[in-house]
């Protein structure tokens, strides 16, 4: 999109365009505010959802018009202006506003800001990244490239044994490609989720036939001499054929824009609960900041989740608008990997012990901090998903010395805490 150098004008000022950037404008008008708000989005897309992007887009199954997160009338109705395929290069802030100056050298003047950048792909630090055929996933373009790359002819050497990389691993091996995953760590979702959960997950995609190389580090890509990538080089001197190459090695969080303009930041623009950054008119919400861990008194975490997104933007709409944030619902998240599909509820960084519950394709790993529960991960069993869900947000707990009895449902052993 083209803009007039104008200088132009709104009431609040959206920086993304992404899930949360929209939560946060739709709840701006839900609770009554009436001057203009503008939506400025890097990517040339309007509003989409980017968790399919590595689900049923790589499968074919979601397209581009069905990734849209709402309808043009929808925007139209709400008053929601969105320019996109427009960069802000700066910000200069003030007591009653600021300014924002774009890639195509306009301004636009704001009363109110909300910070919603996201997150981008992080690179592997090796030679060989900008070969044809090495790929990362975080946009639309990033999908529509890779899905046009994966075939049954396909040598597909994933690195990083992550939620992208597995649900991107399981996609190409749907497709009949030869897949290997090559993770640094001594199991897969390492970062994530507790060894039981990390087993599981490694065997069903052992069973699918995907090759999965542990404690493997990548040290280059290599080329063919043509431009194009025909390797993946490990420290062990080995080096894996490859015609194909994702890199799934986590996100960096888009701050630039926010340390620039002197907010707080660490590893993500600080918030509070409310969404508040270091500036009393500028929010913050998404996958760009980091916020008071549940557990860990004085840390601060960073949560990746479209639960998270909207959750969080509308507290800071509220934020914005001066008035009190509702509560805030239990964090979920969900992947979708193959026959697998993964289910967390709660946050589980900070526990201190953990029970399993298993059964023949099924798999619930609950967390527990200080005798009381915090989280649980779940495999292919949705009814201790809805159970522990529905625990942490009634105030419910379960003993963790009953939690293995699998004859008993998981719901009839919720109990007050």
């Amino acid at each position: 999109m083209n803009v007039s150098s104008g200088p132009h004008r709104t009431g609040v000022l959206v920086v993304g365009g992404g899930e949360a950037g929209l939560a946060l404008a739709t709840e701006l008008r839900d609770l009554g505010y009436t001057e203009q708000i503008t939506i400025v989005g890097q990517e040339p897309y309007p509003p989409y959802q980017r968790p399919p992007l590595s689900k049923g887009f790589l499968h074919g199954t979601d397209d581009e018009e069905t990734l849209a997160l709402r309808s043009p009338n929808f925007l139209s109705e709400r008053r929601i202006t969105v320019w996109d395929g427009l960069r802000v290069e700066a910000l200069e802030l003030g007591d009653n506003g600021g300014t924002a100056t774009l890639k195509d050298g306009s301004a636009l003047q704001f009363t109110r800001l909300a910070l919603t950048t996201g997150a981008t792909a992080r690179r592997l630090a090796v030679a060989g990244m900008d070969l044809r055929g090495v790929h990362t996933l975080r946009t639309i373009q990033d999908a529509i490239a890779l899905r046009a790359a994966l075939d049954s002819g396909s040598r597909v050497v994933v690195i990083g044994g992550g939620f992208i990389g597995l649900e991107v691993a399981a996609a190409a091996r749907a497709k009949g490609a030869s897949v290997t995953v090559v993770e640094s760590t001594s199991r897969l979702l390492q970062r994530v989720c507790a060894p039981p959960l990390s087993a599981h997950c490694l065997q069903v995609h052992c069973d699918a036939g995907i090759e999965v190389l542990l404690e493997a580090t990548v040290t280059a890509l290599s080329g063919d001499g043509s431009g194009s990538v025909a390797g993946v080089e490990l420290a062990d001197g080995r080096t894996l054929p490859a015609t194909v190459v994702v890199v799934g090695v986590g996100a960096v969080p888009a701050t630039e824009l926010a340390e620039k303009a002197g907010l707080s930041c660490r590893n993500g623009i600080v918030v509070d609960n409310a969404g508040q950054t270091t500036h009393r008119r500028v929010v913050a919400a998404g996958d760009c900041t980091v916020q008071p861990h549940p557990h860990l008194a004085g840390e601060l975490l960073r949560i990746e989740s479209v639960n998270n997104a909207v959750e969080q933007a509308k507290s800071a709409a509220h934020t914005l608008l001066g008035l009190k944030p509702p509560s805030r619902g239990v964090p979920w998240f969900w992947s979708d990997q193959g026959n697998i599909k993964i289910q967390m509820a709660g946050i589980s960084h900070g526990h201190d012990e953990w029970v399993v519950r298993a059964e023949p394709g099924r798999l619930t790993v609950l967390y527990f901090r200080r005798g009381r529960l915090i989280a649980a991960d779940v495999a292919n069993n949705p009814r201790d998903f809805m159970a522990v869900k529905r625990a942490l947000g009634d105030g419910l707990t379960i003993e963790p010395a009953h939690a293995t009895d699998r004859k008993t449902p998981l719901k009839e052993l919720l109990q007050r805490g």
